[in-house]
């Protein structure tokens, strides 16, 4: 059983909502606003948080970021906005899974298995290429000896392509493994979280080390100094 926040202003998709995961086993806080929501995440610290967009008292985009600067808790947002633009910036501001309105409660809680299934503990050994070591165990990685301030993403991206050292790895690949997305997404995604990836690695696309694009293809993972 997950322990969930539903953070959600209209009254009968709350109710429906909160009624459907609690008979699929999950205990269930809800809130109507934005400020209660997160008031009550940082108080609980639910597995995971579910989001509404069209808040009443903050835009949900700005409480995603409020979120993400006190929690790493996996956060699906669930609106009816289904413009690719909205997808794209809630995703990069740190949601780890978006769903459209009308969705199904099956679908939603497959959607939260997918989640909490990336973030279980594994006993993974660490991997190492080249000076970065990435620990999944721990979900810390380091290069020469220093740690990475990594995301949630950042660190899932760097961790899945460590696991296929010198592989080329196709965005559709990243999109299905990362965010969950198979049948394909927004390649932008993709783009901007391996650029963040590339400057706190302290390299750029032009002047690659670690990050290897190739054209059409995807991306790989390489020790430098091979």
């Amino acid at each position: 059983m997950s322990r969930l926040a539903l953070i959600e202003d209209d009254a009968r998709i709350r109710a429906s909502l909160e009624r459907a995961l609690r008979e699929r086993g999950h205990e269930v806080r809800v809130a109507a606003t934005g400020l209660a929501g997160l008031s009550q995440v940082m108080e609980d610290r639910p597995d995971a948080v579910i989001l509404d967009l069209g808040l009443p008292d903050v835009e949900g985009l700005e409480l995603l970021k409020m979120l993400r600067a006190v929690s790493d808790v996996p956060v699906i947002v669930a609106t009816a906005r289904d413009e690719e633009s909205d997808i794209i910036r809630t995703l990069d501001a740190g949601a780890d899974d978006y769903v459209v309105k009308p969705f199904s409660a099956d679908q939603l809680e497959a959607r939260l298995r997918a989640v909490l299934r990336r973030l279980a503990p594994t006993d993974a050994s660490p991997i190492v290429v080249g000076e970065l070591c990435v620990d999944p165990s721990s979900r810390v990685a380091t290069l020469a000896g220093r740690p990475l301030d990594l995301t949630r993403k950042e660190f899932d991206l760097l961790a899945h392509l460590a696991s296929q050292p010198g592989h080329v790895v196709t965005k559709r690949e990243l999109l299905a493994e990362i965010w969950d997305q198979p049948y394909g997404g927004a390649d932008k995604t993709v783009d901007v979280h391996l650029s963040w990836l590339r400057r706190k690695l302290g390299e750029t696309a032009a002047e690659p080390r670690y990050l290897r694009a190739i054209r059409g293809v995807g991306v790989k993972l390489v020790d430098p100094g091979a």
